[in-house]
């Protein structure tokens, strides 16, 4: 039996809610069970200076974690100085997560910049940006086309993410942080909606994990993130109305 009661395939109580920003385009509050995170989408009309003038666009990211998102404050990056290798891996994901679902082409020469920044956390914090980043970056997107900046639209399909490992030696989905902390093999999928892998973070934590445990993993995976692209739909549905 998992700590939380659920069974091996279930994920924790999954919410998005958008419009929770009145200042940017697009903006996604995500809840992954006790996992919270705030995502807005913001729109430059600019792209770095590398890609002026090759007619595309481009979508970043960044991440961080607020100073009382764990058990302990943590010190804020800022105040170090400089951010820390995993928040700079994290970023990076999310990043090139999201630029595999958009036609960079049919953006144009602007910039979508995403926000992720931790209120609280309790497993699978990467996993909850990536997927309330798609809507944040949809919701912002359909304002464009809404204003009639774009008149076709860039994304080309849905992106989500879900953290799956071995606890206990039984394949589980969507851990949280008790079970991520004594998991036997730790991973992070990242799907889109027509079934293509993104990225797999696979891990053996305390052992190697076998083939078939794997294939049970990426099987687990397929089925939260089928749950996930569903709670995207009805979030951006919901913001246009």
């Amino acid at each position: 039996m998992r700590p939380s009661e659920r069974t091996p395939e279930q994920l924790r109580t999954v919410t998005l809610e958008t419009g929770v920003n009145r200042y940017a385009e697009g903006s996604c509050l995500v809840s992954f069970g006790h996992t919270k995170v705030l995502v807005t989408a913001s729109i430059e009309e600019k792209v770095p200076g590398w890609m002026r003038n090759t007619g595309q666009g481009w979508v970043t990211a960044e991440y961080g974690m607020l100073p009382r998102a764990t058990h302990t404050r943590g010190r804020r990056e800022a105040a170090a100085g400089k951010q820390s290798g995993r928040t700079q891996e994290i970023q990076r994901l999310i990043g090139r997560s999201l630029r595999a679902v958009v036609d960079l082409k049919a953006l144009g020469e602007r910039q979508v910049l995403i926000d992720c920044d931790v209120i609280q956390a309790d497993g699978g914090t990467r996993t909850a940006s990536i997927t309330g980043a798609w809507v944040a970056m949809a919701s912002a997107l359909n304002y464009l086309k809404d204003e009639g900046v774009l008149t076709t639209d860039p994304i080309l399909d849905q992106v989500a993410a879900v953290s799956c490992g071995v606890f206990k030696d039984l394949p589980v989905l969507d851990l949280d942080y008790e079970e991520d902390s004594t998991a036997e093999a730790d991973s992070n999928f990242v799907l889109t909606g027509a079934g293509q892998i993104v990225e797999i973070q696979a891990t053996g934590e305390k052992r190697g994990f076998s083939r078939g445990e794997f294939d049970r993993l990426f099987e687990l995976a397929e089925i939260g993130c089928a749950e996930l692209f569903a709670l995207q739909r009805a979030a951006v549905e919901a913001a246009r109305r």
